[in-house]
């Protein structure tokens, strides 16, 4: 039998390139560190072009592309509620090359539709939130009522006889228009816009008793006089309002969430990857001429870890889908 002896030289080869393969199958399960992104990156918005959620996009694929020195891409694909452009996300490869430019609506969806074609807690991988919002609830002055419990007063002593208007069917004014009227009782008839804009309109054209509309929408009206903010939603007061109280403050249950813009990666993205996407949006939100763009939009900036938005957006999953099936709202 014959035996072949190894030399020292060839023992030495035989484990420099075991050690440079792992090295590589590492580089590709990790997406290559130091070297994310090596392509242009997609950053999708469910929503139309010129909205909120694209103006962050746009903000936040401008610093990523200067960053990075590789281009963003911002691809506007709206359509059945922000499903047809999170579809696209929650397919795409997980190379963290594909993104996603998420709202609260993302929460609420599972309750809203029977058969969506991703689960929001499985198909994505949260990232960071970006900035908040809050809906406000706002009177015309006509009616010279100054607080919640007037409007509640005078609801109940003219029931039918009056309306509030929502900025869209199935969206958070909607769902936090509804839970009012529920929890207070009321018989109130829903008056549902497409969009903000011609919510405010009909507000100060004094042709609905209540409007529930978002910061960004009512921001630039708030100093005319023409109508008066009754409370809002979230867990602190706005900043914009310091002295108007909340909703939780004044008893009512499930107003704490907040609305939010977030960044979200297709489930599967490496752990690398998600780290240096969530370090990069954090910078990102602190930098003052991004709080100034997020301020003038009326929202509230934060730029959390990974772990602290996924608490968030587990916990608003599972508020979001109690509250609105509690109000019976459902789309097709």
């Amino acid at each position: 039998m014959m035996t072949t002896t190894t030399s020292p030289s060839n023992l030495i080869r035989r484990a420099l390139r075991r050690a440079l393969l792992a090295v590589a199958v590492l580089g590709v399960a990790t997406g290559a560190q130091g070297a994310y992104p090596d392509k242009p990156v997609r950053l999708v918005v469910p929503y139309p072009a010129g909205g909120g959620a694209d103006t962050i996009a746009r903000t936040l694929g401008k610093e990523l592309s200067e960053r990075w020195q590789r281009p963003v891409i911002i691809d506007n694909r709206p359509g059945a509620s922000g499903i047809t452009g999170g579809n696209a996300v929650a397919r795409a490869k997980p190379d963290g090359l594909t993104l996603l430019l998420g709202i609260t609506a993302m929460a609420q969806l599972p309750a809203l539709y029977a058969n969506l074609p991703f689960d929001v807690r499985k198909d994505f991988e949260p990232i960071s939130e970006i900035a908040r919002s809050q809906d406000f609830l706002v009177v015309p002055n006509r009616f010279g009522i100054s607080s919640l419990e007037q409007f509640l007063a005078r609801m109940k002593a003219e029931p039918g006889e009056h309306s509030y208007g929502s900025y869209g069917t199935g969206t958070s004014s909607h769902i936090h228009g509804e839970m009012l009227r529920k929890q207070a009782g009321l018989d109130l008839v829903h008056v549902p816009y497409r969009g903000a804009a011609p919510l405010i309109t009909d507000v100060l054209g004094e042709r609905l008793t209540l409007g529930v509309v978002d910061t960004g929408s009512v921001r630039s009206h708030l100093n005319t006089g023409r109508f008066e903010v009754l409370a809002v939603t979230g867990a602190e007061r706005s900043p914009l309002l310091p002295e108007t109280p909340t909703l939780t403050e004044l008893g009512y249950r499930d107003y704490e969430p907040y609305g939010w813009y977030a960044l979200f990666a297709p489930a599967g993205v490496p752990t690398a990857i998600l780290d240096e996407l969530s370090e990069a949006v954090q910078t990102i939100v602190a930098q003052d001429n991004v709080q100034d763009i997020l301020h003038g939009l009326g929202l509230r900036p934060v730029g959390n870890s990974r772990s602290e938005f996924a608490k968030i957006y587990d916990a608003d999953v599972g508020t979001w889908t109690r509250v609105i099936e509690d109000t019976g709202i459902r789309l097709e």
